[in-house]
């Protein structure tokens, strides 16, 4: 099928059930790191991040980046703000981060409220790659992309440490929803 520059129609009927399906993923993970050792969290490992709990220092900090993005905040205001979300995320246990996930998720539910066009245009700079036009929905999505793939990262340092991880395919969200679970 040809891209024709349209944004998925699906995402824009539905960018709050994309969200919570985001939210519901990352929930369903640290209900699943909550049983297993303490020290799980933050071990050592080799992959992209060197732990579990800094993987979710730096979804934290991109959570909170792209929630400023969306509602345009100035690049004068976000840069500065980086090392505070991300020193924010230091040495948490599982449940002072999932805390900090809970109020961020909070203040995004509150945004998408909040945005009457969630396919507005939108054109984002930075000082690196440059100017980018794109639109609101697009943004929403890569949001919840990149936790798809942090997650994912997540589950093989799980699996390195000789453990499980735990299904968080979309699909699955959408049977509990389906079958009415939480």
């Amino acid at each position: 099928m040809m891209n024709t520059g349209k944004v998925d129609s699906y995402m824009l009927q539905h960018p709050h059930q994309l969200y919570e399906y985001h939210v519901w993923a990352n929930d369903r993970l640290f209900t699943h790191l909550e049983q297993l050792p303490k020290e799980v969290f933050h071990a050592k490992v080799t992959s992209v991040f060197p732990s579990v709990s800094q993987t979710f220092g730096h979804l934290y900090m991109y959570e909170q980046l792209y929630m400023s993005v969306l509602a345009e905040v100035p690049n004068e205001k976000i840069f500065p703000r980086i090392p505070d979300w991300t020193e924010e995320a230091q040495g948490k246990t599982v449940d002072e981060m999932r805390r900090l996930f809970s109020s961020v998720a909070e203040q995004f539910r509150d945004l998408l409220r909040r945005t009457s066009d969630l396919d507005k245009a939108m054109t984002i700079e930075h000082p690196r790659y440059g100017s980018l036009d794109t639109h609101f929905s697009e943004i929403l999505r890569h949001v919840v992309n990149h936790g798809t793939y942090h997650r994912g990262n997540v589950t093989a340092m799980l699996r390195q440490q000789g453990h499980t991880g735990v299904p968080t395919d979309y699909m699955f969200y959408l049977v509990e929803q389906r079958d009415g679970q939480p």
